[in-house]
């Protein structure tokens, strides 16, 4: 029995009817050229070969003394957890998105573990696609990451038990008892309470410092009340309507290179361009720029469940007609809050955080027509494999993350970077967001913006400069 985190107790706590909070990768994979009709149905009696799950993919969800706690399921069932469906005919990219689409709009049951695999055959060209989802209170991003990753190899022929029969890369810690329970509670609260004694310094610290900056008007400064009313930051329904895309990798290295930009950057100014585009086309862009919410990992260790993430806040810079000015705003920007994370320790920075979004937060919630939000929306960029990889003998020709959306917050980036890709997932709600499928092809116009950029910084001798170009 394992007690959850605060933070864990909280994904559990807000969720919805309209607002399930488990997190999802769509994997798009190719069986070997050899494969057998059969592959398909061998490959899923593999995996359900695998009946007698480890931590955390054997507990669910059970509440005692008050508290939450993960608790062996006695009667665990893998039928329960991997499913074997197909696309109809053609089998097209857009049925799958379309089946995806309704299958992460569905609650995880509660009364088994949280996690769901599901098997997906007659995908177009030959692949097969994974959609698996596990909700957020037993892993963000990153640790569901490694969770996928650490059943995938290098090698096509090196066959790795699925992430639910995998022996975790963290350490876990020691079991407890309902007897322990309450002595085991005092002692962690009386840590962790010491320990948030601690950080106070360094968090009124940097509150002072930033409200300091936004006095004297520093032009990268946030507060996590700047971010404006949107169309993006309306109610939610339960409906979802899901994207996917990749992009060249080799395309956005080269341009940040020339660029003095990283990846983030260059993925950060590709979707500032795609969002100035869709909200002029809704004739919804605010004049104010539009603020992100980026997570940030404060995981110092290896482990691969549960949540150690903040956030830190960036200016997309949309009310900006010229691309170089916009991808000046956001490295600006984004430099600007890591270099105030760099100093500080992860308990400091998650409360700095917390404490700095919560008026933009509570405006989200019950005020977001009058703006002052702490930000419009989440754009994240989770690290994958680095080179090419396998999944039970199948090549990974796609990773592509699936999020959540929340009540004031209609839309959701996530990429995923491979060894030649970024793999886009976007996220939108159904009916608050009309024709969001634009995003996808003004990602790829934002690409190219960042490359006629760096193709001028080359040509006028500044290859770590912008350089002026019109969208």
């Amino acid at each position: 029995m394992k007690r959850l985190t605060a933070l864990d107790l909280g994904f559990i706590h807000l969720e919805r009817r309209n607002q399930p909070l488990h997190v999802a990768y769509l994997t798009l994979v190719r069986p070997p050229a050899d494969a057998p009709a059969d592959f398909v149905q061998t490959l899923v009696a593999r995996l359900r070969s695998y009946a007698t799950p480890l931590p955390p993919f054997n507990q669910r969800l059970e509440s005692r003394l008050g508290k939450g706690f993960w608790v062996e399921d006695p009667e665990f069932d893998i039928e329960q957890h991997v499913i074997h469906l197909a696309l109809p005919k053609p089998g097209t990219m857009a049925q799958l998105l379309a089946m995806v689409s309704r299958m992460h709009a569905s609650h995880l049951d509660r009364a088994y573990p949280l996690w769901r695999t599901y098997i997906i055959e007659g995908v177009e060209g030959g692949q097969v696609a994974i959609y698996s989802k596990v909700h957020h209170a037993v892993a963000d991003g990153v640790a569901g990451t490694r969770l996928f990753l650490r059943s995938m190899s290098a090698d096509a022929s090196e066959i790795l038990p699925p992430p639910w029969a995998s022996p975790p890369l963290g350490r876990r810690p020691r079991p407890s008892n309902l007897l322990a329970a309450p002595v085991d509670g005092v002692v962690k609260f009386a840590s962790r309470f010491g320990g948030a004694f601690d950080n106070v310094p360094a968090i009124w610290r940097e509150l002072r410092q930033t409200a300091k900056e936004r006095r004297e008007g520093h032009p990268d400064a946030l507060n996590g009340t700047c971010a404006p009313a949107t169309i993006l930051n309306r109610p939610i329904s339960a409906s979802r309507r899901y994207l996917a895309r990749s992009y060249p990798l080799a395309r956005i290295k080269a341009a940040g290179r020339t660029l003095g930009c990283t990846v983030n950057d260059i993925m950060l100014a590709m979707c500032s361009h795609a969002l100035r585009q869709y909200l002029l086309d809704q004739r919804a862009l605010p004049a104010e720029p539009l603020i992100v919410g980026v997570p940030m990992s404060t995981r110092r260790d290896k482990s691969d469940v549960g949540n150690q993430i903040s956030f830190l806040l960036a200016n997309l810079g949309t009310h900006l007609a010229d691309p170089a000015e916009r991808l000046r705003v956001i490295k600006a920007s984004v430099e600007h809050s890591k270099a105030r994370f760099a100093t500080m320790k992860p308990g400091a920075i998650l409360g700095y955080a917390a404490a700095q979004m919560a008026p933009g937060l509570a405006n989200m919630l019950f005020a977001p027509k009058r703006g002052h939000l702490a930000f419009n929306l989440v754009i994240s960029n989770v690290p994958g494999p680095r080179s090419p990889v396998y999944w039970q003998g199948c090549a990974v020709e796609g990773m592509f993350p699936v999020s959540v959306l929340a009540d004031g917050m209609a839309l959701n980036i996530t990429a995923s970077s491979r060894a030649d890709a970024l793999d886009f997932g976007v996220l939108a709600c159904r009916r608050t967001l009309p024709k969001v499928e634009s995003l996808m092809d003004y990602l790829g116009d934002g690409l190219e913006a960042v490359e006629r950029l760096a193709r001028v910084a080359i040509a006028v001798g500044k290859p770590v400069a912008f350089a002026s170009a019109v969208d």
